[in-house]
């Protein structure tokens, strides 16, 4: 995978989290101040990186055995992924989101759900010549300057980007794995 495709898919994985730092902007900036900018990058963004290498690794122990399904794998994972967010960004549910501070136990438990997709990138990594340390830098730190942006995006517009971020981010990842399969069936 080329550095480009990296950076896209980066920018896909991180919207996930994007929206969830738009939310905690909205209810956190006035309480914390500076630390709320950085606590969600920082959270996201190490969870980010470390849940693709965790997918690396076992896709890596699996791969040998399914290699040939590799194309169809990742835009099936891909697919499903991005179909996930779109769906999810017509959601009205906000609840939960919005009683969510910053806390320790808080903020784990967001970096984790928000970093599952990245688990399963980690998986489809493993199907393809990627540099993975140099793909798991890139996503955490992406991650980490949306997820910032996004706190400061959320204290000052609200929740009117959420539902669009979360779809740009399926969109993204939906088409990365129509690439993927068209350039194994036909190039």
């Amino acid at each position: 995978m080329s550095f480009w495709e990296i950076m896209l898919i980066a920018a896909g994985l991180s919207m996930d989290a994007f929206a969830v730092s738009v939310t905690l902007g909205l209810f956190a900036v006035k309480k914390q101040g500076i630390f709320c900018y950085l606590a969600p990058g920082l959270y996201f963004g190490f969870f980010q990186a470390v849940m693709p290498l965790i997918g690396y690794f076992a896709g890596t122990y699996f791969a040998g055995r399914i290699q040939h399904l590799d194309h169809w794998i990742a835009f099936v994972l891909l697919g499903f992924i991005g179909g996930k967010m779109i769906k999810e960004s017509f959601s009205k549910d906000d609840k939960k989101t919005s009683e969510t501070t910053l806390h320790f136990k808080n903020m784990i438990l967001l970096s984790i759900a928000t970093s599952i997709d990245a688990l399963t990138m980690g998986v489809t990594f493993a199907f393809f010549e990627v540099n993975i340390v140099a793909a798991v830098i890139i996503i955490g730190v992406t991650t980490f300057f949306v997820s910032a942006a996004g706190v400061k995006i959320g204290s000052i517009f609200g929740t009117a980007l959420k539902s669009k971020a979360e779809f740009f981010g399926g969109f993204v990842l939906i088409t990365l794995g129509l690439k993927i399969l068209i350039e194994h069936l036909f190039f």
